[in-house]
């Protein structure tokens, strides 16, 4: 059975099991970080030196990085997430990455901010400049999906993951935003995914 390290309190962790819940696996969830522990210990640090989550054990072979994760998931299961066409597969590589470079590193201030800062200790002008990064970058999602039903084309697959859980997650912080329809109709179809259920529909932590 797949194993999976990590606290679900993690977006990057929330990907993976996205990604097998979707696929229809069977897995083992171990949580690990932060208060839990676990990933300073040399058993875990063997498996992966740099101490984060998540941690994919596939029998003998474990591999860390969220997004690589769900791309090998994809693949090993010979799942229609992972294009066989080259140009497609590679626009659904675009927006993994585009996800992990660009949106979550405008996103990510902001929700510290608000979920894991004391609210004595919370600065407004980093929320601000979180928002200021962060919406124009929602609006840029919400034009792409004005043409297209996801992100990689008229089909679900893989790239839809990774920007699923960073919705959700700025989506869930208690502030304002503005009205991006397209987007909200691609994000309602996820939660009305049997697979999103334990994921998408958790409060943030």
């Amino acid at each position: 059975m797949l194993r999976i390290w990590g606290r679900l309190s993690s977006i990057n962790v929330r990907k993976v099991v996205l990604c097998a819940q979707v696929l229809g696996l069977e897995f083992e969830r171990i949580d690990a970080g932060l208060s839990f522990g676990v990933v300073n210990t040399p058993d875990y640090r063997a498996r992966n030196p740099n101490g984060l989550v998540p941690l994919l054990q596939d029998g003998d072979f474990t591999l860390w990085e969220s997004n690589v994760i769900v791309r090998y998931l994809c693949c090993r299961e010979g799942s229609a997430l992972y294009p066989l066409d080259l140009r497609q597969r590679f626009n659904a590589e675009r927006w993994m990455d585009w996800q992990q470079t660009t949106l979550n590193p405008a996103g990510s201030p902001g929700f510290k901010q608000w979920i894991r800062t004391p609210d004595a200790q919370r600065d407004p002008k980093v929320i601000a400049a979180s928002v200021a990064a962060t919406e124009p970058l929602f609006q840029q999602l919400d034009d792409h999906l004005a043409r297209h039903a996801f992100m990689a084309g008229d089909a679900l697959t893989m790239a839809d993951i990774p920007i699923a859980c960073e919705v959700h997650r700025w989506w869930g912080l208690p502030q304002p935003r503005p009205a991006w329809p397209h987007l909200q109709r691609w994000y309602a179809q996820w939660l009305a995914h049997p697979g999103s259920r334990g994921v998408l529909d958790q409060p943030l932590s």
